[in-house]
């Protein structure tokens, strides 16, 4: 039995014990389901041993929607606990441990499995290419995200949830102050996800430097390209920061290191250091993407050209560099010195400059355009106002002197969420309903888009402006109550209606998707928004070899010139067509990491040495391993493109469908 004490949860209540019930009988209905309608054949070859790039993208996109509803849980009994003052939902320990898994599954498990799902499933379309550089090993980022999400969210339910705040500062994440295996599922489960994070890095830079359509230039590129490569470069720069870091933290938990202690050598603020050299940058990863989508939104939407091309690019990459040379303003109140926090406060502020030239630039692409608002351009047209305010209030933080005042109140928390909510969650929304139709064949429904935007739009701003006033007014951040002589409870109870009519606004995104997949219409042609990127250039659905000739590129708008201009985008004969083989091994050698992982997390020494030995051998098979893929013949390819028609034909009937 005391085997067995050592996975049990430290802090039980009746919550947990539910959300045990409910894994288990979702577990078991899965595996019934599959059963009874016999598709484990269909699940292995078609999706746990794919390398098709929008596969799983898609699988990004629902593991993203999952972890969406996980964190928002979280948020919600978060602002429920502080609806009212000496409020009893949750207790301090329960509060910590809700309040620091809602960070990590947001930003690493939701926000990051965005992001690359829109990577996934539209840069190679967007360049012209067939697949992704180095497919397997995008299967392999893919499944490694996804076990270490798992393995993050199985710990309310065995052993206990890490309960050291989402940024895990020591020492109160090292063992003395934090003595549950929580802390060591943050240092495993981060890591394996990270891994496939860097790998995804790497990949992606490689697919677009070296993989464009011929005749597509870097100052040719679609700017969702162009923001997911800059994006991909500090992936490559800023997750080994944080691979070390948490190699380091676990080595002081698991093996008596004392990199991170405040005794015997060790150095507490290293481990802020490190965290921020990768977190902040971390933020610009998520944010450039976001740039992206909007960029291609509003462009598309106001039926202009992006104005401002190159300031554009420009702009993204001086917040690429800057982005490295901020990491010091997230603790300027812990003693480094004035001239250190004078130079960081400097180098905050620079920051907003080239933030603004783009703001510019989406209000002259709209200016004088014929702006045509649909859901998406909604979500993009709310962003602008929102992230504005979101940035001045980053200005008045990056003032180091005041920030003293802001620094560990409510005030930072309305400003994260202020940037984060507008400039994230609203463009994956927005890159959602966008890019549904091509990849779904159907378009989701306007009437239900619409009202979801503007439940969140309000949601949002009764859910954070009311803690800038009450963080000025003095109200900690990380506080599980307060009292009511503060005179807090009001404008909280506002923030948790504001969070519920988020919450509400979520549950009709999923409303959306189904009213949408059994009323909406199927025959939507290839181009049903009237787009102006390469991605709409291909048939709904996408075949498997995305184009069957390789698209010929002449300008920045390509496929608008084909359309608007009677530019060939497609030249010469159908050919073989060459594609990568499945492989089952990507799967197989994340569940080996994920064994590895909780292994560790309980230190169970021999499985974790037998996980690790199993790792190495898949790579030493691969390495090892004779397989060129397989070709697609030209006739196969043609018989295909015959079901479809030609692009263009599709492309005249779309249009007539976007304009009814």
């Amino acid at each position: 039995m005391e085997f067995f004490q050592r996975f049990a949860i430290p802090h039980p209540s009746p919550a947990i014990y539910a959300s045990m019930v409910a894994i288990a009988l979702v577990s078991i209905g899965i595996v019934v389901g599959l059963t009874y309608f016999k598709k484990w054949g269909y699940l292995w070859r078609e999706w746990l041993t794919t390398v098709d790039h929008k596969k799983i993208g898609i699988m990004y996109l629902l593991s993203a929607l999952l972890m969406l509803f996980r964190g928002g849980a979280d948020a919600i009994m978060m602002r429920a606990q502080l609806a009212t003052p000496e409020a009893k939902l949750l207790d301090a320990q329960h509060y910590n441990e809700i309040f620091t898994t809602h960070g990590v599954v947001m930003i690493l498990f939701m926000a990051m499995p965005f992001i690359f799902a829109f990577m996934n499933l539209i840069v190679p379309l967007q360049i012209g290419a067939r697949d992704v550089a180095f497919p397997r090993l995008n299967a392999l980022s893919f499944w490694l995200f996804f076990v270490g999400a798992m393995l993050f969210n199985i710990s309310f339910v065995i052993g206990g949830s890490p309960d050291a705040g989402w940024t895990s500062y020591f020492p109160l994440a090292g063992n003395d102050f934090s003595t549950s295996v929580g802390t060591n599922y943050y240092m495993l489960a981060i890591q394996i996800s990270g891994i496939g994070s860097l790998m995804t890095g790497i990949n992606f830079c490689t697919t677009i430097l070296k993989m464009r359509a011929p005749g597509m230039t870097l100052m040719k590129m679609p700017m969702f390209t162009w923001s997911a490569f800059i994006a991909n470069v500090i992936v490559v720069f800023a997750f080994p920061v944080l691979t070390v870091a948490l190699i380091m933290g676990t080595a002081d938990r698991l093996f008596g290191a004392n990199f991170f202690t405040t005794s015997n050598g060790g150095m507490d603020m290293l481990w802020a250091n490190f965290f921020w050299v990768w977190g902040h940058p971390e933020v610009y990863i998520l944010i450039l993407p976001a740039f992206g989508l909007y960029s291609e939104i509003i462009s598309t939407f106001s039926g202009r050209n992006l104005y401002g091309y190159k300031s554009m690019v420009w702009s993204m990459i001086l917040i690429s560099l800057l982005s490295f040379l901020v990491w010091t303003h997230h603790f300027f109140t812990m003693g480094q010195g004035a001239l250190t926090n004078s130079i960081f406060s400097i180098t905050t502020m620079a920051i907003a400059v080239p933030t603004g030239v783009k703001i510019f630039n989406w209000l002259f692409t709209m200016w004088k355009g014929k702006i045509r608002f649909t859901t998406p351009m909604l979500y993009s047209v709310g962003f602008i106002p929102l992230f504005t305010i979101g940035g001045v209030t980053g200005v008045m933080l990056a003032m180091s002197a005041a920030d003293y005042q802001y620094h560990n109140t409510m005030f930072l928390v309305a400003h994260f969420h202020n940037t984060i909510i507008p400039g994230v969650v609203f463009a994956m929304l927005a890159g959602l309903t966008y890019y549904w139709p091509k990849f779904f064949g159907f378009m989701l429904n306007e009437k239900i888009g619409k009202t979801t935007f503007w439940f969140i739009a309000v949601g949002f701003v009764l859910a954070f402006f009311p803690m800038y006033i009450t963080g000025l007014d003095g109200q900690a951040r990380r506080m599980y109550t307060y009292s009511e002589s503060t005179g807090f409870g009001p404008l909280n109870m506002v923030s948790f209606f504001g969070g519920a009519l988020m919450a509400i606004a979520f549950l009709l995104i999923v409303y959306n998707i189904w009213y949408s997949f059994k009323n909406s219409p199927r025959d939507i042609g290839s181009d049903p928004w009237d787009a102006r990127s390469l991605e709409w250039a291909t048939h709904t659905p996408v075949p498997e070899y995305n184009f069957a000739r390789l698209p010929q590129i002449s300008s920045s708008q390509a496929f608008w010139d084909s359309k608007k201009n009677g530019h060939v985008l497609f030249k010469g004969e159908i050919e073989d067509i060459h594609m990568p083989n499945n492989s089952g091994v990507p799967f197989v050698m994340s569940c080996i990491f994920f064994v590895a992982g909780f292994s560790f997390v309980f230190a169970l020494w021999v499985p974790a040495v037998i996980a690790l030995i199993g790792v190495f051998v898949c790579m030493t098979l691969r390495s090892f391993e004779q397989d060129h893929g397989y070709h697609i013949h030209a006739k196969e390819v043609k018989e295909t493109e015959a079901k479809y028609g030609e692009v263009l034909n599709n492309e005249d009937r779309s249009r007539a469908t976007s304009r009814v």
